[in-house]
């Protein structure tokens, strides 16, 4: 555990500060009455937290600074908020939240654990919002139930967000790539490289489209089959099943006699019991089981969006100008991409910016190269 000094005090109090920002910001967009409320609920308590890493600093003999304005991240966030909803930033605050508790965890202080339940019930807070279902006072006791309460831990691996700013790049970075390599190897003639272009956006995308729809469709039967058989066997030898559900939990540190009740309780409701085992045995989540055309349809746009940004500069104008205008853009959106990573990440932007253009114009480069050869030997 990282001992709770002046300078991990200091980053606390940045870190309150940033999400006291963010949520005054987040109530004053937010046109819901209710949603409003739950913004300035959780604005308060992290004033509450602020006030503790301030006290802490005193404490320890340190000046607490005056604030100096948050974070491009957290500025980020709520231009979007600005422009789409507060409905549109859900998965970049989940994951904020996501980052703050993880923070917390490292640290081994008295007064983290109470901002830990905070930060906890925060995420509660964004789960009743985004429509999770339940009042204030609402426990969670199906696993379905716990599982939602934790979706902000995962919501930067399996989000919307991430889905769109990953395939954004996919299209930009192959397209670029393409633009470039056929730009070298037509020597810049702008019907030759626009043609490419389209071709790469459209073939892409399709391709995109048809491999998510395939994989996620083939996934969910996998499941769906797995779940119908773990259902005919708890049917069929329910003795058994629990049995085994008993063994799970003994395996997960429990007695004898406490795996037995627990699996007793889960089988007095039969839909319970189910849920359960399909996580427990299977690792399974029964209410994530993915929607092919969604995923098709997300990846086709993303992609095509991405692919567009290299090939737009040849639809308004030709030769060495189209050439560098489509090199900046896409340079240009390719920092705008990583600086989207970093708001699942964590990451500073301008790191995960910089890497992003560093890897996309390494493969405009080699195609550059690659085509200006193939096109002298031609």
């Amino acid at each position: 555990m990282a001992p709770i000094d002046v300078a991990q005090s200091l980053e606390n109090l940045k870190l309150e500060r940033d999400a006291i920002a963010l949520y005054d910001e987040l109530a004053r967009i937010e046109k819901d009455p209710r949603r409003a409320e739950a913004f300035r609920t959780i604005a308060g308590n992290e004033r509450r937290h602020a006030d503790v890493w301030a006290g802490k600093l005193r404490d320890l003999g340190a000046t607490v600074p005056e604030p100096d304005g948050p974070r491009l991240r957290i500025r980020t966030i709520v231009l979007v908020a600005r422009l789409f909803g507060t409905h549109a930033v859900r998965d970049m605050v989940q994951a904020l939240e996501g980052d703050e508790e993880d923070m917390y965890t490292e640290q081994s202080s008295p007064e983290v654990d109470a901002i830990a339940a905070d930060e906890r019930e925060h995420a509660e807070i964004w789960r009743r919002l985004s429509g999770g279902g339940g009042s204030p006072g609402h426990a969670a006791h199906r696993p379905s139930e716990i599982a939602a309460k934790e979706s902000w831990h995962r919501a930067g691996r399996s989000g919307t967000l991430r889905a769109v700013i990953f395939g954004v790049s996919d299209g930009l970075v192959s397209n670029l790539a393409l633009v470039m390599g056929v730009a070298g190897a037509s020597g810049g003639q702008g019907s030759f490289v626009l043609l490419a272009g389209i071709a790469g956006l459209l073939a892409g995308a399709f391709s995109m489209a048809a491999g998510e729809y395939v994989s996620m469709q083939s996934q969910r039967e996998l499941f769906e089959r797995q779940i119908a058989l773990e259902r005919a066997e708890l049917e069929a030898m329910p003795e058994e099943e629990q049995a085994e559900l008993a063994q799970v939990y003994r395996a997960k540190g429990f007695t004898e006699a406490e795996a037995a009740t627990i699996a007793e309780r889960m089988f007095s409701d039969p839909e319970h019991a189910l849920d359960t085992l399909v996580r427990e045995e299977l690792g399974l989540d029964p209410d994530e089981l993915g929607s092919p055309w969604g995923a098709a349809s997300g990846s086709f746009v993303a992609f095509a969006i991405g692919a567009l940004i290299p090939v737009v500069p040849y639809l308004i104008t030709a030769g060495s100008t189209a050439f560098v205008t489509a090199i900046v853009l896409s340079l240009g959106a390719l920092f705008a991409v990583g600086a989207g990573v970093s708001l699942l990440t964590g990451r500073g932007m301008l790191f995960s910016g910089t890497r992003q253009v560093l890897i996309g114009a390494a493969a405009a480069v080699v195609t550059y190269v690659v085509g200006r050869v193939i096109g002298v030997n031609v």
